[in-house]
């Protein structure tokens, strides 16, 4: 038998299908629960790679994704083909690309610093070379990026959703920790990409998980909320009902008792829920411990909420800026589609309540994984490739630096404030105004959803899924000075860190949040510690 691998390299994790050429069925699915690297985002992977030199970071994901194809349960000798996807950052350094090109924008930059900008067609190479655990022939299929700030995974999910073929103006995301958009308006087209940050994927979520069996992905309201939870085959059945309210949870459904942490579309409903319980105001819950409680002992509190509502306000920003590059009025952008596991498991009328959503949509499609399913169909048929290369040369595409972006982050400003102040709407659109911007309409009436799947991977083969924990390496170090106090143990919120019996510091690389976070050098009483002195052990 003839078999080919099919990966997607995403921010959030690496996922996999392991596929029979000679028939294009899906066999198995493996995915890892997050990223081997440390990190809440796509620039922190990509400073990470700076610090530590892109043959160690490149080194780090390859174990990974040789882990996943394990897992995936084929002989490796029948391997034949190995396609992947995903943004230029993940995307190089699985290849080993330099990404000095990519961590500094612009032609003075480059300039400046020597650098080299790297191409990123689409092309076939050794899958050897590159270092995974495959037979010496199998050969490795990268699809290209449109610019090298708009990647595989931005072509993926214009190509996928049917997003190209619309006439109307219409817009994409990705959603996920780093949300990548898409405005189109005739023939041309803005992109972006919004760093949400890990909430959108269930993570710095104190009960958070990325989607997959036991999470709770979603409240749906019959008088009461029931809580969805995902099952073994990740699709969403019913569990306890809520009252928030009255702070009661009544046993019922299927998966009562089966929840064990709640993804990145369940905390969107958590905060719909709470909002339109008006539980949560001018950033704190008002219930009676601080917390949303859900069944099974899974809740959300008000760091939760507050982490939850910057990424909803992060991509709501990105929506509203390249509508305003692109000279178009909320009420002209009617159409919507929505890709990656959070834009599949989200009750789309609640994300257009909260802002993940333009407003003014009143048709809206939900995909599953575009990056997963482009990679299937390269994988099933190589001469994709040529195709896409030639779509991707063809778009016109007006890239939007948010990073950088006074619309931006004007708009952004606004959104921390109705977060962390409780601003009103009406103040929102009076400061808006006075810099020229457009007003944020309300939504109204129901839109029309249409749910072209019912899980972000919709098959994942007779031999199902397998989720991968023993991912990642470990920074080590002493330093000079440390009293053993354990302060930077207990301050980490993702628990990654521990402090030995010989003072000894080991963070685990995956749960770590790198540069993102940094609160166990901070509150070093003897400003001894120093996260960049930890070294890797691989």
């Amino acid at each position: 038998m003839r078999y080919g691998i099919s990966l997607d390299i995403g921010t959030s994790g690496t996922r996999g299908h392991a596929v029979d050429l000679d028939t294009g069925k899906i066999l198995s699915t493996a995915v890892t629960e997050c990223h081997p690297l440390p990190g809440a985002n796509i620039m922190d992977h990509l400073t990470f790679c700076i610090n530590v030199g892109t043959d160690v970071a490149h080194k780090i994901l390859m174990d990974t994704v040789n882990k996943v194809i394990t897992a995936l349960g084929v002989e490796k000798n029948s391997i034949e083909r190995v396609s992947i996807c995903g943004n230029p950052i993940q995307l190089s350094l699985f290849q080993g690309i330099p990404v000095d090109d990519l961590a500094f924008a612009g032609e003075n930059a480059h300039k400046a610093r020597g650098i080299k900008e790297q191409k990123r067609d689409a092309g076939v190479f050794s899958a050897v070379d590159v270092g995974l655990d495959v037979k010496d022939s199998c050969e490795l299929l990268v699809p290209p990026a449109i610019r090298h700030e708009i990647g595989a995974d931005a072509l993926a999910m214009m190509y996928k959703s049917g997003f190209l073929e619309q006439k109307d103006n219409c817009m994409v995301t990705d959603y996920g920790t780093n949300a990548e958009m898409a405005l189109k308006v005739g023939d041309d087209i803005y992109t972006g990409s919004a760093a949400a940050g890990p909430a959108m994927e269930g993570q710095s979520i104190k009960c958070g998980m990325l989607a997959g069996p036991g999470a709770i992905s979603d409240l749906e309201y019959d008088f009461q909320w029931i809580c969805k939870v995902l099952d073994d085959t990740i699709t969403p059945q019913d569990g306890d009902r809520i009252d928030f309210n009255l702070e009661t949870i009544e046993k019922n459904g299927p998966m009562s008792g089966k929840a064990i942490g709640i993804t990145g579309t369940g905390v969107v409903a958590a905060v719909s829920a709470a909002l339109d319980s008006h539980l949560y105001r001018k950033g704190k819950l008002k219930t009676s411990d601080g917390r949303l409680n859900m069944q099974d002992g899974i809740y959300i509190d008000s760091h939760d909420i507050s982490e939850a509502m910057k990424a909803i306000g992060a991509i709501r920003a990105g929506h509203f800026t390249l509508l305003e590059h692109a000279g178009v009025k909320f009420e002209d952008m009617r159409i919507m589609y929505m890709a990656g596991a959070s834009g599949t498991y989200v009750d789309a009328i609640k994300a257009r309540e909260v802002g993940l959503v333009p407003p003014s949509c009143d048709t809206i499609y939900q995909y599953g994984n575009t990056s997963l399913a482009m990679s299937t169909d390269i994988l099933k048929d190589p001469e994709l490739l040529d195709k896409l290369q030639e779509i991707a040369n063809g778009i016109r595409a007006n890239h939007v630096m948010f990073a950088s972006d006074k619309i931006f982050e004007q708009i952004y400003m606004q959104e921390l404030a109705v977060c962390d102040e409780g601003m009103s709407m009406e103040m929102y659109n009076s400061n808006n105004a006075a810099a020229g911007i457009q007003e944020l309409p309300k939504p109204r009436g129901v839109p029309k959803v249409n749910r072209v799947v019912t899980r972000d991977i919709p098959d994942l083969g007779d031999r199902g899924l397998t989720i991968l924990h023993d991912i990642g390496t470990e920074l080590r170090g002493y330093m000079n000075g440390c009293i053993g106090c354990g302060k930077c143990q207990k301050e980490c919120p993702e628990k990654a860190l521990t402090l030995m019996d010989d003072n000894e510091i080991v963070v685990k690389t995956k749960d770590c949040l790198g540069t993102a976070c940094y609160r166990c050098q901070f509150v070093c009483p003897k400003k001894v510690y120093k996260y960049d002195n930890l070294k890797l052990t691989i």
